[in-house]
């Protein structure tokens, strides 16, 4: 195998380790924000457990964040959180994700 085909395989290799990565920092991600979101909905324990799945579901719609961003923001419409605040804490709870996988 030459030089080049090893470089290759490196290179696809490092892909698809970022890209499972990145996958498992937007569940927890979003497995967070399905917490956080529940507890302002002020779900009990099962139906928290409900939520959090259907958050992380959710993200399955489209590629990037808006799905989730139009869920929660659906889902607080009643609760006075602001867009701002939800991107806010999307991008905070993305921060807490991303440190638990260094």
């Amino acid at each position: 195998m030459s030089s080049f085909d090893e470089r290759e395989k490196s290179f696809e290799k490092k892909f698809a380790y970022d890209e499972e990565k990145q996958f498992k920092i937007s569940a927890k991600r979003n497995k967070y924000l399905g917490e956080w979101a529940s507890k302002i909905l002020n779900y009990s324990s099962d139906q928290e457990k409900e939520y959090i799945q259907a958050v992380i579901k959710s993200d399955f719609k489209e590629q990037g964040d808006e799905d989730v961003f139009q869920k929660i923001k659906k889902d607080l419409k009643l609760h006075n959180i602001s867009d701002d605040q939800i991107r806010e804490k999307m991008k905070e709870l993305n921060e807490k994700a991303k440190s638990e996988f260094k």
